[in-house]
């Protein structure tokens, strides 16, 4: 059997490498030409971890992250609202880490070009459209590195091309992105360690001004200062979309958040002070019926895009992974287990995409908000119990499938 996998990114990468443990032949097909590591933050939650290790990685990412102690909320006055222990802390075995996603792509890049070897991991290939009969998938390529175009024939093709999905859009003609309003900005800041510095921060929500705030890297500089990645977002009726292909401007960000200076983080501050900023729209997309056509299927991104909130997409994405490798090992039939695949995955993962639209992790805060009209008030628990938004918080972690088992 030999799979073609169009994209090499967190989901792309991850099933490479599991496919190679089982002894099963792919080639990794990247429409960048070189790999840098750039980018922003990305938090591997204990279910993403798992997925990880089980690929020999876990003591590599844990060298170069920073492993999470508990996640905070407060509101836009700076009220605290509540706080739970993460990954290890909480009781799970493994450890929920805070990483930059350019170090988890790299280590993920490097481990399958040693593995599977450099003919194997093809970059500057960028699809353009397949097409497939009873035999096999042929998919065609520009080559960056040759300004010319390719068609490679393979027996199985799968889609890790993540939300612009060039074989998704193919499949699905009439398929579009979904956009609520909501804008984002993203960066990173070095920074002195804010509360424990093992801390995730979630301030505010999307009506006001919403912050998700946690470090990457320690001691950066080697002054004690920390990477501090964050993540901006605002919701406004009629919005134009950010752009994906500029970059963001700090003092814009900045002025929704000019007078978020609490007594633990100067926010207008740490907006100023980012090297860079980016912009984006937050998006996702509507559930399909289906991800699999022939000999061809939908990985990650590319599958059930969804609203960057709780730290899912990376995890669900390496779930995808993991579960194609386990049953094109099970089955004979290679069609065969990619209809299994769908039907064990699209309806779980098409819940999140729905769960992070309207109840994400921040439904704590937004509970908050609700129950004391958008005003401060004395203490969170004349409002809500801690037991309350501690249910809150434990739903989420069910739907999304980490949910701590005794």
């Amino acid at each position: 059997m030999n799979i073609a996998i169009v994209g090499g990114g967190i989901a792309g990468l991850s099933f490479a490498l599991g496919l190679h443990k089982r002894g099963i032949d792919c080639d990794v097909f990247e429409a960048v030409t070189d790999i840098k590591e750039i980018g922003v933050g990305i938090t591997l939650l204990p279910h993403a971890m798992r997925e990880l290790a089980e690929l020999g990685l876990q003591d590599a990412l844990e060298a170069v992250g920073i492993e999470n102690l508990e996640s905070v909320f407060y509101t836009q006055h700076g009220q605290y609202v509540y706080k739970e222990a993460r990954g290890r802390h909480a009781g799970y075995t493994l450890p929920e880490i805070g990483i930059h996603r350019g170090k988890l792509h790299r280590i993920l890049f490097d481990a399958a070009v040693s593995r599977l070897g450099a003919d194997k991991v093809h970059t500057g290939m960028r699809c353009s459209a397949f097409s497939q009969n009873d035999n096999g998938v042929e998919i065609e390529f520009s080559n960056a590195h040759t300004q010319t175009s390719l068609k490679v024939q393979t027996q199985i093709a799968v889609a890790c091309d993540g939300v612009n999905s060039v074989v998704r859009a193919q499949m699905h003609p009439q398929d579009a992105l979904c956009f609520a309003g909501i804008n984002t900005w993203r960066g990173v800041t070095v920074h002195p360690p804010i509360l424990t510095g093992k801390s995730y921060l979630r301030i505010g929500t999307v009506e006001v001004g919403k912050m998700v705030i946690y470090p990457i890297i320690d001691n950066v500089d080697g002054k004690g200062n920390q990477l501090i990645n964050w993540v901006a977002e605002l919701q406004k009726p009629n919005a134009a979309m950010n752009d994906w292909n500029r970059p963001g401007d700090p003092a814009v960000c900045a002025e929704i958040f000019k007078d978020w200076t609490f007594d633990f983080l100067n926010v207008p501050e740490l907006i100023l002070k980012a090297d860079k900023v980016f912009e984006y729209p937050m998006v996702d997309k509507n559930a399909l019926p289906f991800w699999t056509q022939g000999r061809v299927t939908l990985m990650g991104d590319a599958a059930h895009p969804m609203y960057p909130r709780g730290s899912n997409g990376s995890a669900q994405a390496l779930i995808d992974a993991r579960t194609l490798a386990d049953l094109l090992s099970q089955h004979s039939n290679p069609q065969e287990a990619l209809i299994a695949y769908e039907a064990l995955r699209l309806a779980p993962t098409a819940k999140v995409v729905e769960t992070n639209r309207k109840v994400p992790p921040d439904f704590i805060i937004m509970k908050a908000q609700e129950l004391s009209g958008g005003q401060p008030f004395r203490h969170i628990d004349d409002l809500i119990s801690q037991d309350e938004l501690r249910q809150i918080s434990d739903n989420y972690k069910t739907v999304a499938g980490f949910a701590l088992t005794k």
